[in-house]
């Protein structure tokens, strides 16, 4: 692919405004570092004042509701969240499946909502540790792939895919090169299915226990085209080795 490595940082439920000294850091470094495009999710309360600081990377959000508004307290649409200053926002993440049961058929509403706020959307899928053990990984993320992402002439332009093995977040387990690049091409097969020739194009994220010290072999893999980082995005320091790694694959 010819596209630069997308690495998107997700804050998950962290951050007051103490950490946007961080997020500055962050925007001052991708200013060298050109040859990867660098996002932040921060929790909704921070989108406004993280846009506000971070101006040269992309700010989104960690979730929406799939309605444009109404009798939902608590909950925020997608035109709230591009109008505090997001310009993608994340939907169907395995911490929002497992916590709050969330089918495939509400995150294709969410991402379909996205889109039509005008913003890009970021779709996770991923297999659990029982699933992956059963031998079901590739037919339950074929399975999310097709139920959960958006459809319609010229969405796939506005879509990213993010796979995440939830077997390997805090199970001490990590996937291989070779176990990721089997996955990744996987979902670009299903990606042609279902999008055809704009299949080709969208972009594959691995989120996973991504490290600076991984960092480089996992975005070596086929079909990886970045990273959806989830505690190594917190610190500016951290965050940045993962840059650094994405844009020194970059140049092989």
């Amino acid at each position: 692919m010819t596209t630069r490595p997308y690495i998107v940082g997700n804050w998950k439920m962290n951050g007051t405004r103490a950490m946007l000294s961080e997020a500055r850091a962050i925007d001052r470094a991708a200013e060298r570092l050109i040859k990867v495009e660098v996002a932040i999710a921060p929790p909704y309360t921070m989108i406004h004042a993280t846009r506000k600081e971070a101006t040269l990377i992309s700010i989104g959000a960690q979730d929406c509701h799939p309605a444009d508004g109404g009798a939902h307290t608590g909950d925020v649409s997608a035109a709230m969240v591009k109008d505090a200053g997001a310009g993608f926002t994340i939907v169907g993440h395995s911490e929002r499946r497992a916590d709050h049961g969330e089918t495939n058929a509400l995150v294709k509403q969410k991402a379909h909502a996205v889109i039509e706020a005008g913003m890009n959307v970021i779709v996770c899928v991923g297999e659990t540790e029982t699933e992956r053990d059963a031998g079901k990984a590739h037919s339950v993320v074929s399975k999310q792939l097709k139920g959960s992402l958006p459809e319609g002439e010229g969405v796939a332009d506005k879509v990213t895919v993010a796979y995440e093995p939830v077997w390997a977040i805090g199970t001490g387990r990590t996937p291989t090169a070779e176990d990721i690049a089997a996955m990744h091409e996987h979902i670009r097969s299903d990606l042609q299915t279902i999008y055809g020739e704009a299949g080709v194009d969208v972009r594959i994220l691995y989120g996973g226990s991504v490290k600076p010290e991984n960092a480089a072999e996992l975005l070596s893999a086929k079909e990886v085209g970045g990273a959806l980082v989830g505690g190594a995005s917190l610190t500016a320091e951290s965050f940045l080795g993962i840059i650094v790694a994405a844009t020194e694959t970059n140049e092989d």
